[in-house]
């Protein structure tokens, strides 16, 4: 008999596992709706996670009254299984740990008493990794509910079983949890720690400097004696780009130009770009040049700036993205630019009236007006130096701790199934927790 562990996960059950029937084991509670308000404490499903929601303040499509909602109780799975086919990355199902009421688009199952429902939520967190249950929709929006499972052969550890593999997956999960989470800050003081390093270098210079004036632009503060206050339009010329002709996307001379999406923080994305047909005059407006700088002009991205280093040989850019230029390339050089977009973004500089809206659209006509404080050339040269090395070692360090993190995240799952499935004992596993995967090592590891 091939139980649906075995053809899933390709793991024999364990001799001494008995032998059932998935929809005798975890049956679809029915008939539990929130008639007369009984319950008001609302929750949701949240990438394998039951979290709260204030009732009263509850967002997104909701009903006319909740007592259409079903309740459900600590030991339930809930289980989200509609429209399979947009969201592969979502984990569809966890253990409820309290009383509440929750959408009856979700299938609440329950078990008998003899079953403990952290090692069912896990063994079907594992189905849910290995993505079965993509393998069972049908149709446009791919949606089933549960008792559309084929009623396969499982195979169910006793309680005992059930318990101890349950407490050694709360345990080991809850410290991979934790370390992914230290890792996940580090990152984030890593990101802080440039940022902070960016916005001083990019309106003060080498630090130490006694000459230190009022600038009188509040997102500057003190500046260099030395260093010119102006506006941005007076020392680079800004071109917002090309409105877009559906009419000229076809024909026999299309060149490639560069969208909002192509344009990330710092880099700038050349593969599968679209094509155009642009006429003699705005070639000569809109064709790039080794060294523009290309800032985001709309949008949640406001700011977002990348120095075109020319990857191809031609290239032209859509409206909704700036080019900045420099007037005199002897002068100014878009490399402190960069930064300085940086630090202008990240400080919330471009934002509406003070407030703490980011402006819908950063007009070209705006962005020359802005004022910043402008070193002489070499100046400029020696900090753009210093900050990219900056920004390439902090990039490894987040990279080499953001591997670290797949890896724990991997790590993570192979355990679950592998604990589900009963090829880990956990009963030794209880007394000796330096098998496996040395979560220690791994955090002493860590880049610092």
């Amino acid at each position: 008999m091939i139980t649906l562990q075995e053809r899933v996960h390709g793991t024999p059950p364990p001799s001494t596992w008995a032998l059932g029937k998935l929809h005798r084991v975890l049956r679809v509670r029915k008939n539990f709706k929130n008639l007369g308000m009984k319950e008001d404490n609302l929750l949701s499903l949240s990438y394998g996670r039951i979290i709260r929601r204030d009732i009263e303040t509850a967002a997104g499509l909701l009903p006319e009254s909740f007592e259409t909602y079903q309740i459900v109780e600590p030991g339930n799975i809930v289980m989200r299984l509609t429209d399979l086919q947009n969201d592969k990355r979502s984990l569809r199902q966890a253990l409820v740990r309290e009383r509440g009421i929750i959408t009856s688009a979700y299938d609440a199952l329950e078990l008998g008493p003899e079953h403990d429902p952290r090692f069912w939520a896990y063994a079907l967190l594992a189905l849910d990794l290995a993505k079965y249950y993509y393998s069972l929709g049908g149709g446009v929006r791919q949606s089933i509910n549960f008792a559309d499972f084929p009623n396969d052969w499982i195979a169910v550890p006793g309680g005992r079983v059930q318990k101890s593999i349950a407490d050694f997956l709360d345990r080991e999960t809850a410290r991979i949890d934790l370390l992914i989470e230290k890792k996940k800050r580090m990152c984030a003081v890593a990101a802080e720690r440039l940022q902070a390093q960016i916005s001083l270098r990019a309106t003060r210079g080498f630090c130490g400097s006694p000459d230190l004036v009022q600038s009188n632009v509040p997102y500057l503060g003190l500046v260099p004696k030395h260093w010119h206050i102006v506006k941005l339009g007076s020392r680079y010329s800004v071109q917002l780009g090309k409105m877009l002709d559906a009419a000229r996307i076809h024909g026999n001379d299309l060149r490639p130009y560069l969208r909002v999406a192509d344009v990330q923080w710092g880099e700038i994305r050349v593969t599968d770009l679209p094509q155009m047909d642009f006429s003699v005059s705005d070639r000569r407006k809109f064709r790039l040049e080794r060294g523009d700088l290309l800032v985001n002009e709309g949008g949640s991205y406001v700011g977002r700036s990348a120095i075109w280093a020319a990857p191809i040989e031609e290239c032209y850019y859509q409206k909704a993205l700036h080019r900045l230029r420099p007037y005199r390339p002897d002068r100014d050089t878009a490399r402190f630019l960069y930064y300085l977009m940086t630090f202008a973004t990240k400080q919330g500089v471009f934002v509406a009236g003070g407030n703490q809206t980011t402006i819908d659209h950063l007009t070209a006509e705006a962005l020359r007006r802005y004022r910043f404080a402008f070193p002489p050339f070499s100046e400029q040269q020696k900090i753009a130096d210093e900050l990219a090395t900056l920004e390439e070692k902090t990039l490894k360090v987040v990279n080499a701790i953001e591997e670290s993190i797949k890896s724990l995240g991997d790590y993570r799952d192979s355990l679950i199934t592998a604990a589900v499935t009963g090829k880990i004992d956990t009963s030794s596993q209880q007394k000796d927790t330096s098998k496996g995967c040395d979560l220690e090592a791994i955090e002493a590891e860590l880049p610092t």
